[in-house]
């Protein structure tokens, strides 16, 4: 296990504010493409700004281009567009199939956390959307690897604990900072399933909320018959 960095203040804030028991399990979820549908709003998003995403390999950058020009849409310019996208459609996003059926029943078993990437900015704007749509957890708006916040969340519950994230170097940072982290790599667009690189944490792979709860519920019975 490496030494976790810092946790921004904010992030620490949120974390503290939670309640957790050391009795139950412990299911934390990243949001965009594990319970929101991120990729299918921002095509639709860059579509309305006058641009195209081919999904050439799991990037955003590099992979969007003028859809007149076909230039393909600079570094700074991308993050700016990012920014435009999460303060107009984070509210708006789809919810993944079956994801609020799936942890509505993961809840009677486990404490759920929502642990998403989102801009600091958009952090309400996320869990209002989490509410409508039949997902109304705790969630902890993070910057950065999830690592740091992942040990300092499963420092609070109990076992076993669970980590869902489509990102391969947070499934690793995860796997580094936290010893006995149950993970999932939860890919809910098919398109981006196939392009994503295989994280070198040992895991299972997923886009289907069906597969991913009976598996989780698994473990736990498991857990608790030991």
């Amino acid at each position: 296990m490496t030494e976790p960095t810092p946790l921004d203040p904010f992030v620490i804030e949120q974390i503290a504010a939670l309640s957790l028991s050391k009795d139950r399990p412990l299911i934390v979820t990243d949001a965009d493409e594990v319970l929101f549908q991120f990729m299918a709003g921002l095509e639709s998003y860059l579509e309305r700004q006058g641009y195209e995403i081919t999904l050439k390999s799991f990037a955003i950058t590099g992979n969007v281009k003028h859809r007149e020009t076909g230039i393909v849409v600079e570094p700074a310019d991308m993050k700016q567009l990012l920014g435009g996208f999460f303060e107009e459609e984070t509210h708006r996003l789809a919810p993944v199939a079956g994801a609020a059926d799936a942890l509505a029943r993961l809840s009677d078993e486990a404490d759920i956390v929502v642990l998403s990437n989102v801009p600091f900015a958009q952090r309400d704007a996320r869990a209002r959307s989490l509410e409508d749509s039949g997902m109304p957890y705790p969630l902890v708006a993070n910057s950065g690897l999830k690592g740091p916040a992942m040990s300092s969340l499963a420092s609070l519950g109990g076992r076993p604990v669970f980590f869902l994230d489509d990102i391969p170097h947070n499934l690793q940072s995860v796997h580094e900072a936290v010893n006995d982290v149950h993970l999932v790599h939860f890919v809910a667009d098919p398109r981006l399933r196939k392009l994503v690189p295989s994280p070198k944490a040992d895991h299972i792979s997923s886009g289907d909320w069906e597969h991913t709860a009976s598996h989780i519920s698994d473990r736990i019975r498991a857990h608790v018959a030991a």
